[in-house]
Parts: C-alpha cells; sequence; structure tokens
C-alpha cells in the first residue's frame, strides 16, 4: 500500500475532478429477453393447437369413451430355410494331428550341482519328477534339469503350466532327440 504523507500536503490544492453521477440505463436486455420469452411460449401453444391428433385430442376431453379391440397382430412364420437348419445333418471328419515325436522340458542349466539340486525341489513340490543330466561341452561342465519324455506336447505344457503356479517360469520345450 503506498504511503500518504499528510504533514506535507497543501491544503489549497483539492481535487478539481467533478464527479459524475452514473446513470443507470433503462433494461433494455431484460425487456428484450422478456419479450422474446412470452413470444416463445406463446408460438409453442400455436404449435400445439394446430398440430395436435384430433384422435388424442377427443379421447382426453372424453376419457369415460370406450377404446376399440386392438387389432391382433398376426405372427410372421418362420423363414423356410431355417426349419432345413434344423433338418440338416452335418458330417464331421476328424483328422488326427501328427504327432512330431517324443517332447522334453528343460527348465534350467547351471554350472553348480547344487543350483540344479534346488531347481529340483522346488519343482518336486510341485508334484512332478525331474532328472539332472551332466554334460560337458566346450564350455565346462553344465548341470540341465530335464522333465520328460512326453508323447504329446500338450502333455508338455499341461506340466509348464503347473509350475508356473510356483514360480518355475523358465522351461523351454524341445523335441526330444
Amino acid at each position: 500500500m503506498a504511503q500518504h504523507d499528510f504533514i506535507n500536503k497543501d491544503p489549497n490544492k483539492r481535487n478539481t475532478k467533478k464527479k459524475q453521477a452514473t446513470k443507470k440505463p433503462f433494461p433494455y436486455i431484460a425487456l428484450i429477453l422478456s419479450i422474446l420469452l412470452i413470444g416463445g411460449f406463446a408460438y409453442g401453444l400455436w404449435y400445439i393447437k394446430h398440430n395436435a391428433d384430433p384422435k388424442l385430442v377427443e379421447l382426453q376431453a372424453n376419457p369415460n369413451t370406450k377404446k376399440s379391440a386392438p387389432e391382433p397382430i398376426a405372427k410372421p412364420r418362420p423363414p423356410e430355410f431355417i426349419q432345413e437348419i434344423k433338418d440338416h445333418e452335418v458330417q464331421v471328419k476328424i483328422k488326427e494331428i501328427e504327432q512330431k515325436g517324443p517332447y522334453v522340458m528343460q527348465c534350467g542349466s547351471f554350472r553348480t550341482e547344487k543350483q540344479a539340486e534346488t531347481l529340483k525341489a522346488k519343482i518336486a513340490f510341485a508334484g512332478l519328477i525331474s532328472e539332472i543330466r551332466k554334460t560337458n561341452g566346450k564350455n565346462g561342465v553344465w548341470y540341465k534339469v530335464r522333465l520328460g519324455p512326453y508323447k504329446s506336447k500338450r502333455q508338455a505344457e499341461s506340466d509348464k503350466n503347473k509350475l508356473k503356479r510356483v514360480n518355475v517360469v523358465s522351461c523351454g520345450i524341445w523335441g526330444w532327440t
């Protein structure tokens, strides 16, 4: 807020601006709005009067008059093709899928036998039997945890889903050689 210096103020100087009285303008907007509102209401009544259904007006004026019985609606007859579909005999030929051979599921490959034994125990808690195979490769000794062989891939997928429930998710299914 600005500081005012009342001590050094010259009492001879006065505010020379004249204050003008503010006129309140005539509420033209309210007048126009009320005319439009009344005109719209009158037009709506006129529209309803000239576009009303005479039957409904007469029914509302005399509610005690008897209504005529509604005409029964004829049921549509079903198309002919529906009966043909019901009578049709379906011949299904089931083609057996050839199996590509036995499958094996490998869930891990480790450098130490202790890690492989830990995974084997985890698989045993899921109710499945696994085996550890020791292989000598170019990079040294590997301990592989495997399940199988399975006759179909579906059986291997079923066991893989059982293992996922106990958080063993690193299993792969391959053809057994």
